[in-house]
């Protein structure tokens, strides 16, 4: 154990280590003298803008990118205006900060992506310095300016310039300041000499650092916490003050014992630990401060730079890329000397049975005596987490794996899901790939983020390696990593399309979670027209395909897909789209070429633009639905003239298609409606518009009986419907003489039983007797019945021999008075059934 804790320091209760993390592969002839670097956190990578003019006016500066183990990821010639400032975004995209308030950015791979300004007023003063940070917003841009105004921007990807108050007394820069993100506010702590400040939307507020006790005359550099929940501030007296960063507790205050301005001071803050540190950097030392009195020092033999992570401080050179953090306390239990927590003596236990020394059996009985086993178990598989070197994780590992054995009801799920992430870690941390994730990092990451960085950089394999060894549904993990390809494949300028279509095809083949539309909206934006609509051929969803044909004018092609989908509602949105942006006549000759799409235009025209059917109807010279189409516009108009017209322009429409028997019903509806005019005007009945039988039955009403007589003649009227219509009409009047001269004019085509029942039914037994003698004989039964006449029935009935009708007779006869009659129909029913 003694070789693991060769490199750690003490402060305080702590220990610090640093761990080599790369030996860095760029070469880097004046390390980073002259250089603006920016390195993201979380393992993130790093940029360089190397300066030439100094060894040549002309030259222009070099924009280098490279991972974290200083693989070139991008280089390339800087074009534009003066940079003051790099950083990165959450999502790995470089920010470029010009003098003139222009930010450019760009991707890992140094394509420019877009640009926003800082403001007018800018363009003008210039950016004096610039920060870029992180909130829960997302990424920020602060900058101050020649005329010592600040300017905020806390989301870059929802800009919102916020100008800061003037503070009272600054001339030129200030000496140093910092973004801080408290109470879901962005604000900067600026230090002017001696004198703090804190600057928000509408105030600037005078602030003191509470408890100091060195006096100073200047505030000279500050850093905020990872978290921003804590201010350091180092003084022109070479004390380092640690706080909260509300300002309103102190944490400690260190004696650096170096009052030169340092380059740089960052946090070195673990998660839950009880300890403030912070790391401040000179050109030759590197100093670690923290709760006691005492420092850590290190001797820089090249420069570096710091940057601040979650658990530690990056230091990145030109030759060695470096992490320092506080050991995690479970590491510190196994691994200090003489140590007796029960993580070290299982780790002993595991190394004495490797030997197969019973001294094995030793340690476990000691462990077991004090009932630690499980925690022990705990603690080599927790300490194999926060470990860097495999071959500790591996004995770390073996010694829990050991311990567990003799554990009954030990729950495995820490273990395995320790072994999946050293694995994931291991992986990314690999020299190739460069992502020197941290145990915490991860877990404060997520896999999620870290397959998105990884699909980025287009690391595509080991993506879908994570995603498939993890278990990742497939929608968030392999089928989002495979549209990832994708969509960079079909930026691919040196293959033709048929290439790239087939391979996307063969790679993504019917993975779940992935469209081609998208894939194919992606070439279509890098101007690969065919390559598109070739991919659009694998989307097996049409809903999918036609919005994106549209979008490429390819309106034919869309109508076609839409028509093979057999979605009515799709159709419809293509055929909207081609006649708002065809002329009429190619719009009606498309249609024309598609029948279903014409079909349907026809129902959605017949509901909605009867003008535009019309004018289908012309263009395909078809005469039969022309007319019909000119017969219900006909029932539209108010204007007898106009209705008229309408219906002879359907008549010689039906005449035109041969269809006779349409063209007479048309010719007999003018008539009709002439025939209602003329008597509107005679006798103002209000007959236009009303059908046949309405009109006749409106006559009758009106006791208008010649004219409705003529109507009969005229339009021949069939009998039976003209006898029903007048019968009921003259009933319903009572007009019992018009009824007999009705009933006398002509054999009636309905009989006379209805003559019968109106009458009975308006309580005229008297009227109705006339009528009875004129009814046939099968349904004289009936009629007397009717009227009421019982013997009459029953002599009908018995002379017709209708056991039937002699039933219904007795069905009303009452057994008292109608006793004679009962007698008669049973002694007729009894001969009938002898015989």
């Amino acid at each position: 154990m003694a070789f693991i804790t060769a490199n750690w320091n003490p402060l305080g209760e702590a220990f610090y280590r640093k761990i080599e993390l790369y030996d860095m592969s760029w070469t880097l002839r004046e390390g980073f003298r002259d250089c603006l670097v920016a390195a993201a956190p979380y393992g993130g990578p790093i940029a360089l803008l190397k300066e030439c003019q100094r060894r040549s006016p002309s030259a222009r500066p070099q924009l280098e990118i490279y991972s974290a183990s200083g693989v070139t990821m991008a280089s390339f010639q800087w074009k534009s205006g003066p940079v003051r400032h790099l950083g990165w975004t959450v999502c790995d995209d470089l920010l470029c900060v010009q003098e003139d308030g222009t930010v450019l950015i760009y991707d890992l791979f140094g394509t420019f992506k877009r640009h926003f300004s800082m403001g007018q007023e800018v363009v003008q003063t210039q950016v004096s310095e610039a920060k870029v940070f992180h909130s829960p917003y997302g990424t920020g841009v602060a900058i101050v300016t020649g005329s010592s105004r600040f300017t905020l921007a806390t989301n870059i990807d929802d800009l919102k310039l916020r100008r800061l108050p003037e503070v009272p007394g600054l001339q030129g820069a200030p000496s140093c300041w910092a973004v801080l993100t408290q109470d879901r506010q962005t604000k900067v702590l600026l230090a002017n000499g001696p004198d703090l400040y804190i600057l928000d939307n509408t105030s600037c507020t005078a602030v003191s650092l509470p408890g100091i006790s060195c006096p100073f005359s200047n505030i000279v550099c500050m850093a905020v916490s990872f978290s921003y929940k804590y201010l350091s501030v180092f003084t022109d007296s070479g004390h380092v003050w640690m706080g909260s960063a509300n300002l309103k507790d102190k944490l400690c205050e260190v004696d650096t014992k170096v009052r030169t301005p340092p380059k740089q001071m960052v946090w070195c803050r673990r998660p839950k630990s009880q300890q403030a540190s912070v790391v401040v950097m000179w050109d030759k030392l590197l100093l670690v401060a923290g709760d006691c009195n005492d420092t850590i020092q290190y001797t820089l033999d090249e420069e570096c730079v710091c940057v601040g992570e979650l658990d530690g401080v990056r230091l990145v050179g030109p030759s060695r890329h470096e992490f320092l953090q506080e050991v995690p306390l479970v590491c510190e239990e196994i691994f200090k000397i003489a140590s007796m927590a029960p993580g070290a003596l299982l780790l002993e236990a595991h190394k004495e049975y490797e030997k197969s020394s019973q001294k094995a059996d030793e340690y476990l009985r000691e462990i077991k005596e004090q009932c630690v086993l499980g925690e022990a178990v705990r603690q080599c598989v927790e300490a194999a987490g926060h470990e860097h070197d495999t071959h500790t994780q591996k004995s770390l590992l073996k010694a829990a794996s050991f311990g567990k054995c003799f554990l009954t009801n030990f729950s495995p799920e820490s273990f395995v899901s320790v072994c999946q992430d050293l694995r994931v870690l291991n992986a990314v941390r690999e020299y190739t790939v460069g992502i020197p994730l941290t145990h915490t990092q991860y877990k404060q990451m997520t896999v999620q983020v870290l397959i998105d960085r990884l699909v980025y950089r287009k690391l595509y394999p080991l993506a879908i390696e994570i995603c498939r060894y993890l278990k990742t549904p497939e929608y968030q993990g392999v089928s989002r990593v495979l549209k990832h390809w994708a969509c960079c494949k079909v930026q691919q300028k040196d293959e033709s399309d048929d290439v790239i279509a087939r391979s996307v095809s063969v790679k993504l083949g019917e993975t779940a979670g992935v469209s081609y539309s998208d894939i194919a909206s992606r070439a279509y934006e890098c101007g690969r027209t065919e390559l598109a609509i070739k991919l659009l051929d694998y989307e097996p969803r049409s809903g999918e395909q036609v919005p994106l044909l549209l979008k490429m004018k390819r309106s034919q092609l869309a109508l076609s897909k839409a028509i093979e989908s057999g979605d009515t509602d799709l159709v419809y949105t293509v055929v909207t789209y081609l006649k708002n942006e065809m002329n009429r006549g190619d719009f009606f000759m498309t249609l024309r070429n598609q029948p279903v799409a014409l079909s349907l235009y026809r129902q959605f025209c017949r509901l909605q633009e009867q003008d535009t059917l019309k004018d289908l109807f012309n263009q395909d010279d078809d005469h039969q639905e022309l007319a019909n189409y000119y017969v219900r516009a006909s029932y539209k108009e108010k204007r007898l003239e106009a209705r008229l017209s309408q219906l002879q322009s359907a008549v010689d429409e039906y005449n035109k298609a041969k269809n006779e028997f349409a063209a007479k019903a048309t010719e007999e509806e003018m008539r009709l409606l002439r025939f209602q005019k003329k008597l509107d005007d005679e006798k103002g009945e209000g007959l236009l518009s009303l059908s046949l039988q309405a009109t006749m039955e409106a006559l009758l009403t009106a006791g208008l009986h010649k004219q409705a007589e003529q109507l009969y003649r005229d339009f021949r009227v069939p009998d039976k419907r003209y006898w029903w219509l007048k019968l009921k009409s003259v009933a319903d009047k009572e007009d019992w003489e018009e009824l007999e001269k009705f009933a006398k004019s002509k054999k009636s085509p309905i009989g006379y039983l209805p003559f019968v029942e109106v009458c009975v039914k308006k309580h005229n037994k008297y009227e109705a007797r006339k009528y009875v003698s004129k009814v046939s004989p099968e349904q004289r039964v009936k009629a007397h019945l009717a009227v009421g006449d019982v013997e009459a029935a029953a002599e009908a009935a018995i002379e017709r021999r209708s056991e039937v009708e002699m039933n219904s007779v007795l069905s009303v006869c009452s057994p008292v008075t109608d006793r004679v009659v009962v007698d008669k129909l049973n002694r007729a029913k009894a001969a009938a059934t002898k015989k």
